[in-house]
């Protein structure tokens, strides 16, 4: 026992390096262009420190007990991550037993997590609580629903959803950066960053959207 507080310290610090990594990678990953290989480069380097951050986000939470808030906004910003990665390397609506797999841990997860705030009364600021559910659910369900959309009409769709869930993700996480080290700011420190990176996504978006209209149009 008389070890767990070190062990705490050093899974902290961890924690911080590989999230401060996954801020800076990702950040970069949104300024250089998406069609160079060193867009996705940057992009591995962000999943792969916010895979690390994650993983120390929830050692924190079931192994030290601490922030159990992390924990909701680890599963949104890791499932984030995660599916929009997989919507970039598949292409494709298919159903893959791991991606349902992972929704679904994903989804228990913060079944938990809403369970949990009922049992020991509302600690947080329920406008950050239930927004924040409330997406990362939606986001699932979306996931459910894209299954029974046509091949074709997917064809059309994963990039979209590629851009707005690593936009997400990054935006996930700087919430969560800023809603620790501002903690005085709160509830804004802990939800501005999240609306900051919707309109980036949207903006991504919209840009791509131009981008296809005007290739159709002159060919």
């Amino acid at each position: 026992m008389e070890s767990l507080p070190i062990l705490h310290k050093i899974n902290v610090l961890i924690h911080v390096v590989a999230g401060t990594v996954a801020l800076l990678t990702g950040l970069m990953a949104l300024l250089v262009s998406k069609r160079k290989q060193i867009h996705k480069d940057i992009g591995r380097v962000f999943l792969l420190f916010l895979g690390v951050a994650i993983v120390t986000a929830l050692f924190g939470v079931f192994i030290f007990s601490r922030n159990t808030f992390l924990l909701v906004i680890t599963v949104l910003s890791g499932y984030l991550g995660y599916s929009g990665y997989r919507a970039l390397q598949t292409k494709s609506n298919k159903p893959v037993l791991g991606d349902i797999i992972t929704a679904v841990a994903a989804l228990l997860s913060v079944l938990y997590f809403v369970y949990y705030f009922k049992s020991v009364g509302m600690i947080w600021n329920p406008v950050i609580i239930y927004s924040t559910v409330g997406y990362l659910v939606l986001v699932i369900s979306y996931d459910f629903i894209r299954y029974l959309i046509p091949a074709a009409a997917y064809a059309n769709l994963w990039l979209y959803e590629h851009i707005l869930k690593m936009v997400s993700a990054f935006s996930g996480l700087l919430s969560a950066f800023s809603g620790t080290v501002f903690p005085q700011y709160h509830p804004y420190s802990q939800f501005l960053p999240s609306v900051l990176g919707g309109w980036v996504a949207i903006g991504f978006m919209i840009s791509v959207y131009r981008k296809s209209r005007l290739k159709t149009v002159t060919k």
